[in-house]
């Protein structure tokens, strides 16, 4: 039987370096883009059209959408939302479409976008994805978004949860160097993961901006099924 590489790209700077034409690409920014959307989709939002830039972003608002943009952890004046998970727990949102720009999450869309497959991934669908990763037989690349293209200790910390869960299981998965380092790391802190990423920047950087409870929701495992996945320019739901 043939090995099924997974392999761990820390930035996606580093994402040509990785790119395999068969290989699904999981998007991963903890704090907190792909945990935004992963919580916009369990609270009823129909799409969302992820962009780069934020004057793609105005434009999308001058048309009438509602947008969430968020640069160096704060929300982008003159937009609906940023990027917390709080702020997407809303009924105003169900049904809707939405534009998102981010610092570092859609920066990793973006790079990722000629995938054969790109679906997003956090510790709050962190059970659903890796079931279904196991169901498609296929190589996977976990890119971490980082911040500004640096490496980032929670965006490797799920990316070594999910390199153990796929590793663990009967399927032959083969995990690349960065994959095996990221798969020690969480097992080193999986049974206090707060520890780990306690001196981390990101961390530090949220909590000085008073946003504790956006780090502690973001770490907390399997609140929802949904997978949320790339289709053309458009992210939609995938039950798992």
């Amino acid at each position: 039987m043939s090995k099924l590489l997974v392999e761990v790209c820390l930035s996606p700077n580093l994402y040509l370096s990785y790119e395999r034409e068969n290989a699904i690409v999981v998007v991963i920014d903890i704090f907190r883009a792909t945990s935004a959307i992963c919580t916009a989709f369990q609270f009823g939002v129909h799409k969302m059209i992820p962009v780069a830039g934020l004057d793609k972003a105005r434009e999308y608002k001058e048309k009438g959408f509602l947008v969430g943009a968020e640069r160096d952890g704060v929300p982008a004046e003159g937009f609906d939302f940023g990027n917390s998970p709080f702020s997407y727990m809303t009924d105003k949102i169900k049904g809707q479409t939405i534009v998102i720009s981010t610092t570092n999450g859609t920066q990793a869309i973006e790079a990722a976008r000629k995938a054969k497959q790109v679906v997003i991934g956090s510790f709050l669908n962190i059970t659903a994805l890796c079931n279904w990763l196991k169901q498609q037989n296929s190589e996977v690349i976990l890119l971490c978004s980082g911040w500004k293209n640096r490496f980032s200790m929670e965006d490797t910390l799920f990316a070594g949860a999910v390199a153990d869960r796929l590793s663990a299981s009967s399927l032959p998965y083969l995990l690349g160097d960065a994959a095996l380092a990221a798969k020690y790391m969480f097992l080193s802190a999986q049974k206090n993961p707060y520890r780990l990423l306690h001196e981390s920047s990101h961390k530090k950087r949220l909590h000085a901006l008073g946003l504790k409870e956006d780090i502690k929701y973001c770490l907390s495992v399997d609140q929802t099924d949904i997978i949320p996945m790339l289709h053309g320019d458009v992210l939609v739901a995938m039950n798992s």
